[in-house]
C-alpha cells in the first residue's frame, strides 16, 4: 500500500467527498429515506457531519448553510423539486432500521 502524507490523505478524502456530493446531486431520484433504510445515512446526515466538522474547527455553520453545501441548493428548493412523500413501506422500514441518533 502506498504511503500517503497527512496532506495527501486529506486532499484525497476531500476529493472523494466532493465526488460523492456530485453523485448524490445527480441522483436526486434516490430519496433520503431509501438511503437511510439501506445505508443508515442520508444527505441530511452528511450535512450534519459537515457542520460538526466545522464546529470542531471553531466555525459555526447553520443547519441551512450546511444543507445547502451538501444539496447544492437551499434545502427547501431541493425538497420542492425532488422529495416525494414516503410510502407506508418506506416509513415502516425506517422505524425498523432507524439509527439511534435520528
Amino acid at each position: 500500500m502506498a504511503e500517503l502524507t497527512e496532506a495527501q490523505q486529506r486532499e484525497f478524502e476531500a476529493a472523494a467527498f466532493r465526488r460523492l456530493l456530485e453523485h448524490l446531486r445527480e441522483r436526486s431520484d434516490v430519496q433520503n429515506i431509501d438511503m437511510m433504510n439501506l445505508a443508515g445515512f442520508c444527505r441530511n446526515c452528511l450535512s450534519n457531519w459537515y457542520r460538526d466538522a466545522a464546529t470542531s474547527a471553531g466555525i459555526e455553520l447553520s443547519k441551512e448553510t450546511s444543507r445547502e453545501i451538501v444539496y447544492g441548493m437551499p434545502y427547501a428548493e431541493w425538497q420542492a423539486r425532488h422529495q416525494r412523500d414516503a410510502t407506508e413501506a418506506q416509513k415502516a422500514a425506517f422505524e425498523t432500521n432507524r439509527p439511534k441518533d435520528h
